[in-house]
């Protein structure tokens, strides 16, 4: 017998200052994705109008049902691709919380993917005038958040925290 076997329970480590502002910055950064998406589905007649007129200026005299067709693909696609992006953002946010750091590895190119497809589906989700200044300004707050969310889950205090997952 030895006194030295650990103890039954183990006492996880509390989650510092650091992870808990990365969690309230993506958190508020998918509030931001989804008010842009609710938005967009909200008005989507405005944005299905807008898009008809795109698509005939690319192919003039093309069928209306054909121009209907091609733009709410061109639009649900978007929006589409905005959501599996916060969805998989989501995700990955929920595996770094259960102290799994490699998915901050990958949350960075998925990031960057993120900012690429808010640049195409900008071209399809931007509505003309005031409105879109209000797209694009909380689009702008969403990706700021997520990449100031993203830098805090490399701090030290929060790879330490993720660290002692190890040891235990």
């Amino acid at each position: 017998m030895s006194y030295a076997s650990p103890a039954p329970i183990v006492v996880a480590p509390p989650t510092p200052r650091s992870v808990r502002m990365a969690r309230t910055l993506w958190l508020f950064s998918f509030v931001a994705g989804f008010a842009v998406l609710v938005g967009s589905f909200l008005t989507r007649d405005s944005h299905l109008e807008r898009l008809r007129a795109v698509v005939d200026g690319m192919s003039p005299g093309g069928d209306t049902d054909a121009l209907s067709a091609a733009s709410a693909i061109v639009f649900w696609a978007s929006m589409g691709a905005m959501l599996l992006i916060i969805l998989l953002e989501a995700a990955g946010l929920a595996i770094v919380n259960g102290r799994q750091g490699w998915v901050r590895w990958l949350m960075i190119p998925l990031l960057l993917v993120h900012v690429g497809a808010a640049l195409v589906a900008a071209a399809f989700l931007v509505p003309d005038g005031d409105g879109g200044s209000y797209v694009w300004l909380l689009w702008g707050a969403q990706l700021l958040m997520a990449f100031a969310g993203l830098v805090l889950l490399f701090t030290p205090a929060s790879n330490a925290w993720l660290r002692s997952r190890k040891q235990e």
